[in-house]
């Protein structure tokens, strides 16, 4: 027999479910989805009671409302949560840049907590994390029905303080463990460079509030001396972040044009963005970098460039993250992540569980000169005759070309690429 508390329960949350309903629904005219099912509400109460009366630990009703509420959640799709005070917390905290933890962006894959990426610079960047890495235990807890906010709060912590993981790298026998200490993760969203005169590097780890602003005094500083012949975008490892970051990244390239547009059930939730005029960069000829760790924000990135015809985007397919989280307060001082859309790119391609397929696909791989390339040349000859040009000293380019084949031919990308358009305007 139900208890008081119970049939209370009930009558509570059917007096919900009338409330639910729209003024004219009735038994005889209501819709399928108007109403809550009853059966199904008796079923949950039932369950409840039996919870509290029988689980071998005592259990508050609080504790276990709130659990319904996270597993209704979760199992809606990896990426939907419900956030108690300090979880919602984190989450604005890590728009912003700075939070404690090793700094690695994880997901649910088939139901396995799994690497997404390592932020750059962070303690799981310099323990070698890579992309795809199962992390089958944190703090000797093991992750397997751990949701993925739990293993999130678990991770992080206050700096100084350690953490042991063990995961299972896809085709290694063996799990590792692996011991790391917890920092303050500050993490600069955009970093730049010239790789060789006339060719810049801009690297964006993932998208917060001001990575549009930081992209466009990137591009400012490289173009300071003279026009870029070419740029690398690299959004490799990338996990995405914040929509209008990514907008405005793409729209420092573009001059017009979508960008990218949204689709959902609620008139709200379906939202365009186009390119404006003011374009910090709309010529460079571009590559965009990407890999299995590119994620959302950088998909879209990635998916408005190629769609555009704006750049060639190299590298290996990106996750396939297309879909929009809509983070909400609640009274209680709590949070709901509930994905309310779809991405899809200016061509009407949904990136989710798609991804985005670069146009020249290069894998990723270590650069090695062998002691034999270096051939003798006319100039190794002792007394050989010089030119009459004057000398030019060869520039040793940045150290990022030593082991990042990736980036090598996204750099010997841009200079065919101008080889070919210096012929096409000469001989025009």
């Amino acid at each position: 027999m139900l208890d008081t508390a119970c049939k209370s329960l009930i009558a509570g949350v059917a007096a919900l479910a009338l409330l639910a309903m729209p003024l004219h629904a009735t038994a005889a005219n209501s819709t399928p989805g108007n109403e809550l099912p009853v059966e199904d509400v008796q079923t949950f109460a039932e369950i409840f009671e039996r919870i509290k009366r029988a689980y071998v630990d005592e259990v508050d009703d609080s504790t276990l409302l709130r659990n319904a509420m996270r597993g209704m959640l979760s199992e809606l799709d990896p990426h939907s949560a419900y956030l108690d005070q300090d979880e919602f917390r984190t989450l604005r905290e890590s728009t912003q840049g700075e939070f404690g933890g090793i700094g690695i962006e994880v997901g649910m894959e088939d139901g396995q907590l799994t690497v997404i990426t390592p932020i750059d610079d962070t303690p799981a960047s310099r323990a070698g994390l890579q992309s795809r890495d199962l992390i089958i235990s944190v703090e000797g807890q093991s992750t397997d029905r751990m949701s993925l906010q739990e293993a999130v709060n678990l991770m992080r912590g206050e700096p100084g303080t350690d953490l042991e993981i063990t995961i299972q790298r896809r085709g290694e026998d063996s799990p590792r463990e692996i011991t790391l200490t917890r920092e303050v993760i500050r993490s600069e969203s955009v970093r730049s460079e010239l790789l060789e005169p006339g060719y810049g590097y801009l690297r964006v780890s993932q998208f917060q509030n001001r990575t549009g602003e930081q992209v466009r005094q990137a591009l400012a500083r490289m173009e300071a001396d003279a026009p870029l012949d070419g740029l690398v975008l690299d959004l490799r490892n990338n996990p995405g972040g914040v929509l209008q970051a990514a907008v405005a990244v793409s729209d420092a390239f573009l001059d017009s044009g979508l960008i990218v547009y949204t689709e959902g059930r609620l008139a709200d939730s379906e939202l365009s963005f186009s390119a404006n005029r003011d374009t910090a960069a709309p010529d460079v000829p571009l590559v965009v970098l990407i890999n299995g760790g590119s994620a959302s924000a950088a998909e879209i990135v990635a998916g408005a460039l190629q769609d555009q015809r704006r750049a060639v985007v190299m590298g290996t397919e990106s996750f396939g993250k297309g879909s929009v989280q809509q983070v909400m307060p609640l009274g209680n001082g709590d949070g709901l992540k509930l994905t309310t859309a779809l991405y899809y790119t200016p061509n009407g391609r949904s990136i989710q569980a798609q991804g985005i397929v670069p146009d020249v696909e290069v894998v990723r791989g270590r650069l090695e000169v062998t002691e034999s390339s270096r051939q003798l040349r006319e100039s190794d000859l002792e007394g050989h005759l010089r030119s009459r040009e004057e000398t030019r000293e060869r520039s040793a380019g940045s150290e990022r070309l030593r082991d990042d084949y990736q980036l090598n031919e996204a750099l010997n990308l841009l200079k065919a690429l101008n080889v070919v358009g210096q012929r096409r305007s000469a001989a025009g």
